[in-house]
């Protein structure tokens, strides 16, 4: 069943986009609730009509969603969470935990927007923010154990402090 989408649904489609979907869902979801229509030849023209009348509309609504990804460019999220002996988290880390972290940044994106699995482990991952159907970002999610944090820090700094003391060895001979 051909259905023309009234808003954009994240994994089927975009807003006056025309997809295919099974009967049932189509009937019984999307033309109920208002979030499609049957792509009949009468609702094609319209579309095509509305298409052409707002062209500059989405034109800047598109360059308004590259603005805001261009803000996203080189954003890394760390998310602190508590860890099992195992390795696997108590909870998982999602779209809402990384629109939280997102807005500790000052950058305010609503999770309905960002696709991601859900991470389970510790490790890097991967969510995807797609601001227009043109304009999607990747944004790389690194997942930490609460309590290994503070030892990778430590880790850190004894490292930074013993490269100075190589450099000054050699220059005082």
């Amino acid at each position: 069943m051909e259905i023309i989408l009234k808003e954009d649904i994240i994994g089927l489609g975009y807003k006056n986009e025309i997809v295919n979907v099974k009967n049932g869902y189509g009937r019984n979801y999307l033309i109920p609730t208002g979030k499609g229509v049957i792509a009949s030849e009468s609702a094609k023209k319209v579309l095509a009509e509305n298409l052409k009348q707002q062209a500059s509309k989405l034109a800047a609504q598109k360059a308004d969603a590259e603005k805001r990804a261009e803000a996203l460019k080189d954003v890394v999220i760390t998310v602190v969470a508590k860890v099992a002996v195992t390795g696997h988290l108590y909870g998982s880390v999602g779209p809402a935990k990384v629109a939280e972290e997102l807005a500790k940044l000052g950058i305010e994106i609503d999770r309905k927007i960002i696709t991601m699995r859900e991470a389970r482990k510790v490790g890097e991952f991967e969510a995807t923010v797609h601001f227009h159907k043109d304009v999607e970002v990747k944004v790389p999610v690194k997942v930490v154990a609460e309590n290994e944090e503070p030892k990778a820090v430590e880790a850190e700094a004894p490292k930074a402090e013993e490269a100075p003391k190589a450099e000054e060895a050699p220059a005082a001979e």
